[in-house]
C-alpha cells in the first residue's frame, strides 16, 4: 500500500474491530512511524501510553459512555436521532488504547520555531498521530480517535503528570474491514466538502483556482 492508498483507505474505526489484540511487531512498527514524525525544533514533544489491561479499558469505556450520553442529551431532537446510531467507542473491542500526550516543556525555554506560534508544539503531536494512523492502515489495523472524555479522569487513569497535556486516546486493533465511506457521512451527520471549496488562490476567499476538481469520490 503506497501513501496515497493509505490516505484513501484510512477511516476512524468504531464498529469494525475484530476483537483480536494487535501483535507486538505491528504495534512497534506503527509507534516507530509515529515517532518518526517531524516536530518543531526537533523537540519530539509526544509520548505514547499503551493501554491493554482489560480493567483499565473497561473503566475508560464506562466513562466515555457517560460522556456520550451527556452529549446526546444536549442535542436537539433531529440531531439526536442522527447521532443515535453513530458508535463513538470501540475501546474494549480494539483491545489496545494509545494515549498520546504533549510535553510543552520538552526542548527547554528556547525552542526553534515555537517562539511566535506556540501551537506548533501541539501540531507536531498531530503529525505523529497522522503518521501512526497511516502506518496502522498500511498494516491492516484500524484506529479510532476517542474524544468523549473528561481530561482529569483520563489523566488520573494513566498517570499523566500535570505538566504534560493529554491530546488523544486512540483505539488500535485488527479490523474485519474498513468502510469505504466515513461513518459520519454514512449516517448523515456531515457531508465532506469538495477540494474546490477548500482551495484559495493568493488570498483567502478568492475564486477557486482552475484545474481543481469540484467533485469528490
Amino acid at each position: 500500500m503506497n501513501v496515497y492508498e493509505a490516505i484513501g483507505a484510512r477511516r476512524d474505526v468504531r464498529n469494525e474491530f475484530s476483537g483480536d489484540v494487535v501483535d507486538d511487531a505491528r504495534l512497534s512498527r506503527v509507534l516507530e512511524a509515529a515517532h518518526a514524525a517531524p516536530s518543531v525544533g526537533n523537540t519530539q514533544p509526544w509520548d505514547f501510553v499503551v493501554v491493554q489491561d482489560p480493567d483499565t479499558l473497561t473503566r475508560f469505556a464506562e466513562h466515555v459512555a457517560g460522556c456520550r450520553a451527556d452529549f446526546a442529551r444536549s442535542l436537539p431532537a433531529d440531531r439526536a436521532a442522527t447521532f443515535g446510531p453513530i458508535v463513538v467507542e470501540g475501546i474494549e473491542q480494539s483491545g489496545t488504547g494509545i494515549v498520546v500526550t504533549y510535553d510543552p516543556g520538552r526542548g527547554g525555554r528556547h525552542i526553534l520555531g515555537r517562539h511566535t506560534i506556540d501551537s506548533t508544539g501541539r501540531l507536531s503531536v498531530g503529525l505523529a498521530i497522522e503518521n501512526l494512523w497511516l502506518a496502522a492502515t498500511a498494516e491492516g489495523l484500524g484506529v479510532g480517535w476517542v474524544s468523549f472524555y473528561q481530561d482529569p479522569f483520563l489523566r488520573e487513569l494513566v498517570g499523566v503528570p500535570t505538566s504534560v497535556e493529554v491530546i488523544a486516546w486512540l483505539c488500535v486493533g485488527p479490523v474485519t474491514q474498513l468502510q469505504t465511506v466515513p461513518d459520519l457521512e454514512r449516517f448523515g451527520w456531515r457531508a465532506r466538502r469538495s477540494l474546490a471549496d477548500a482551495v484559495h488562490r493568493e488570498t483567502f476567499g478568492s475564486p477557486r483556482p482552475t484545474g481543481v476538481r469540484t467533485q469528490t469520490r
